[in-house]
């Protein structure tokens, strides 16, 4: 395969780009780069790559396998000499085709900046949604670890109190000792039931699909017949309006308003109305339960 050879004078931000294009193609080899300074960007590059340079760009023009000689300098020397070249076999983009040439590769440049610019953008989305992804982790691990102690926790150590107080009364007592197996039982459904529910609340939602409806849905079939209260749910809007985080959030708004419901309201039915609108969401919970006292509660929070 013969390769066309290649010599650049001018080393700026044009001779650099021109390596950084040819250097990796296969049809073209570069085997000299000029400037007059050592210290030019292409001049480095050039050094890295291992293509020859040269602070004297007639050493170029006297190469005998060059077939093209590029110059990027805009130096009117260079393109005079260029023009005298009484060579043939060499073909030579100087002048007004070098300019044209320099546009291009500045348009070029400038994609590359732009490019450049987008990711940096993007990288530091990036690291803010993994940092904001950590903390979500770290609140709901808090969550977690918070209901297991109050709900399961609680009743694992009502259960061991229970069968303790069973074995001291199973010879003395064995009636009482009856009836605390049947409250220990009874404890113990209970704390099948509030396990499973942790289970459940450890993913509450099809995060494959980030399905925020069906996962209420589900949420309050299993509150209903766990806590015997009807439930009612109400839905206006698009569910895809609603970012996959503010689900997560929402679903949890709505499961810990449901907890309160059942721990201090002593209702028997309660309604969800989600509201889902072009730019805000509204969701409220209403129950035929006792309420509270607003003003006494604000003075005294």
């Amino acid at each position: 395969m013969n390769k066309t050879h290649v010599a650049i004078i001018g080393a700026g931000r044009g001779g650099t780009s021109l390596i950084e294009i040819f250097h990796p193609d296969p049809l073209v080899k570069i085997i000299g780069v000029a400037d007059r300074r050592p210290r030019a960007p292409g001049i480095l590059l050039a050094q890295r790559l291992s293509i020859p340079t040269t602070r004297d760009y007639q050493r170029l023009l006297r190469l005998k396998k060059v077939d093209l000689l590029i110059d990027v300098t805009g130096n009117p020397k260079v393109e005079r000499s260029l023009r005298e070249l009484k060579r043939t076999d060499v073909a030579v983009i100087g002048g007004p085709t070098a300019k044209f040439m320099w546009q291009l590769i500045e348009a070029r440049i400038k994609d590359k900046e732009e490019i450049e610019k987008h990711l940096r953008e993007y990288q530091a989305l990036y690291g803010l949604y993994l940092r904001e992804i950590q903390h979500a982790i770290a609140e709901e691990r808090t969550r977690i670890a918070l209901d297991i102690h109050d709900g399961l926790v609680q009743t694992l150590v009502g259960l061991n109190y229970k069968l303790d107080l069973c074995g001291e009364l199973m010879e003395k007592d064995p009636a009482q000792c009856r009836a605390l197996i049947l409250e220990t039982r009874d404890l113990l459904k209970a704390a099948i039931e509030e396990a499973r529910q942790v289970v459940f609340n450890l993913r509450p939602l099809h995060f494959d699909r980030m399905e925020l409806l069906p996962a209420i849905r589900n949420y309050l079939k299993t509150y209903s017949k766990q806590y015997q209260i009807w439930t009612d749910f109400k839905v206006r809007g698009d569910e895809h309006r609603i970012p996959p985080r503010v689900k997560m959030f929402l679903f949890r708004i709505i499961q810990e308003a449901l907890s309160n419901v059942q721990r201090h309201a002593k209702a028997t039915r309660v309604g969800v109305d989600l509201t889902i609108g072009p730019s805000d969401l509204r969701t409220t919970l209403s129950d035929n339960g006792r309420g509270f006292d607003l003003e006494a509660v604000s003075s005294h929070p």
